[in-house]
């Protein structure tokens, strides 16, 4: 049986997609820029976007003023898409292609924010290294706020199954972390169709 290498599936859609053609695409990020004004998140907090590929979660990071902000991608092609968009502002960032299991870093982030990169994760054992990554770089009262597809959006997305969450499952997941709120989204493509996303925000206390 072949083995499915995620780094060159990505590294293909980053290759043959415009940003305007995959289905998380949005230009406003409203929900997750509300984290940060919900949470009174600080202009210097060290501030990470877990598969943030190209996507405008960044530049409206930096339009807010934030000055610690990393996007992590597996893509080096969804980072260098980012990068050219930004110009000049690229250099105020920091990048790192890794996989969100196994990248490993000396930084810990007070705002820790994957919008629908978690849920790509299907084994146990990638599942616990996320966790992990999380307990070991989110600082003591950091916040994290995870977005997955609902039990009710989609099984797939670019070709690859994904793992469904509820509300009730996402924050059992993640119950080392205190959950704060959770929401269930509706985010329209730029196909006109609607995906339904399940938000869990927590607070590291331990």
């Amino acid at each position: 049986m072949e083995t499915f290498d995620a780094k060159t599936h990505w590294e293909n859609i980053y290759s043959k997609k415009a940003l305007t053609e995959v289905s998380w695409y949005q230009k406003t990020p409203q929900l997750s820029l509300s984290y940060l004004k919900a949470f009174d998140i600080p202009k210097d907090a060290k501030i990470i976007d877990v598969g943030g590929g190209d996507s405008f979660f960044v530049d409206h990071l930096l339009d807010l003023g934030y000055s610690h902000v990393t996007v992590l991608d597996i893509s080096e092609k969804a980072i260098e898409r980012a990068k050219a968009r930004l110009g000049e502002r690229a250099h105020l960032v920091d990048w790192i292609v890794g996989d969100a299991s196994t990248f490993n870093t000396e930084v810990q982030y007070d705002f820790w924010h994957d919008r629908a990169a978690f849920h790509f994760l299907k084994s146990p054992e990638d599942i616990d290294r996320y966790k992990k990554n999380v307990n070991d770089y989110v600082t003591k009262n950091g916040i994290v706020v995870i977005g997955t597809f609902s039990l009710n959006g989609p099984l797939k997305c670019s070709g690859i199954e994904i793992f469904q969450y509820s509300e009730e499952s996402l924050a059992q997941c993640f119950s080392f972390l205190d959950k704060i709120d959770s929401k269930i989204h509706q985010h329209t493509t730029p196909f006109d169709t609607v995906q339904e996303f399940v938000f869990c925000s927590f607070r590291k206390t331990q």
